[in-house]
């Protein structure tokens, strides 16, 4: 990827770079970037947003749990150190993790990571389960992370040095994962997991100040394979508020639902279509002056740029400082 990112003949960093450049967001959320120890690539990446006019000079990312092997045969199909065994699947470490990019400050010192997080101590976890116990050994419970990617909390800095929190993470697919629906309970518990943080339930608390949520959830609250009462619930939080941001380009793309919200487009005769699976959810207290997705009608001159940058459309919201 960073040798992608670095060579001016690849199409889709280009077109990436181009997409970020016409949102000009203050603070930007990338999901699947792969991560590297040095932010390598995050920062070719800022790098080449910078010579479309936009420069990002705070870059943050912890090491995903994508690739992140455990020595344990997590899946029970009698293999070790496959893309199964890592705390989140991947083949190699860091593999489509997240990176942040700030025009602001970011309060490292601050920063929180919950991806170390144990799944089965969520509360009410759905851990997969076969013939009514769990599906997995004790050995494999004791270890296994609740995040795919990760579950992050990181403040930046506002001019009057009053702090915004960004609250990231990125869920696996609800598709796949064996026999005992393991990707669709992670899933909807790794969504779950910020309804129960906001309502203080869980060991780590919530905030003080104002907080932005965002990131890819890999679950549309009304359609898609996934558990979609975990997003319903969360998009229904009295601690966010949901702007509902939609786009021309949702609005013409074939959807299960007839709504222009959608964010992804799996398009194919077995595809779901488009879906609204990522997320920018102010909380309650701040003021929201606009949103959108960057999705453009067919025929507009960026629409063959968004479609080459990623299948996933860049999600915006606009709001006025606290």
């Amino acid at each position: 990827m960073l040798r992608d990112i670095l060579t001016t003949e690849d199409a889709q960093s280009e077109a990436a770079a181009q997409v970020v450049a016409a949102a000009r967001a203050d603070v930007l959320l990338l999901t699947g970037i792969d991560w590297d120890h040095d932010l390598l690539a995050l920062g070719a990446f800022a790098d080449r947003v910078a010579a479309h006019g936009l420069r990002y000079d705070h870059r943050f990312a912890w090491r995903p749990n994508t690739g992140w092997q455990t020595g344990l045969d997590m899946v029970g199909d009698g293999r070790h150190n496959t893309a199964d065994d890592a705390q989140g699947y991947g083949a190699f470490t860091g593999v489509k993790g997240m990176g942040l990019l700030s025009r602001l400050p970011i309060a490292r010192a601050e920063a929180r990571d919950f991806s170390g997080f144990l799944w089965r101590d969520l509360p009410g976890a759905l851990l997969p389960q076969a013939a009514g116990a769990d599906a997995y050994p004790e050995a494999v419970l004791a270890v296994q992370r609740l995040s795919t990617t990760g579950h992050w909390d990181v403040p930046v800095v506002l001019p009057d040095g009053g702090r915004l929190h960004v609250l990231a993470w990125y869920a696996t697919p609800p598709v796949f994962g064996g026999p005992h629906d393991r990707n669709l309970r992670r899933n909807h518990d790794e969504t779950r997991f910020w309804s129960l943080f906001l309502d203080g339930a869980l060991p780590m608390p919530p905030p003080a100040g104002p907080f932005v949520l965002m990131g890819d959830a890999n679950l549309d609250a009304q359609a898609g394979d996934g558990m979609s009462e975990a997003m319903a619930a969360l998009l229904a939080h009295p601690a966010l508020q949901d702007p509902a941001p939609s786009s021309a380009g949702a609005r013409a793309a074939r959807g299960p639902v007839p709504h222009d919200l959608g964010t992804v487009l799996w398009d194919g005769p077995r595809q779901p279509g488009n879906l609204r699976v990522d997320y920018v959810l102010p909380s309650a207290d701040l003021r929201v002056r606009g949103s959108g997705v960057l999705w453009p009608a067919p025929g507009d001159p960026l629409a063959e740029v968004v479609a080459t940058a990623a299948r996933h459309r860049l999600v915006w919201v606009n709001i006025a400082l606290p």
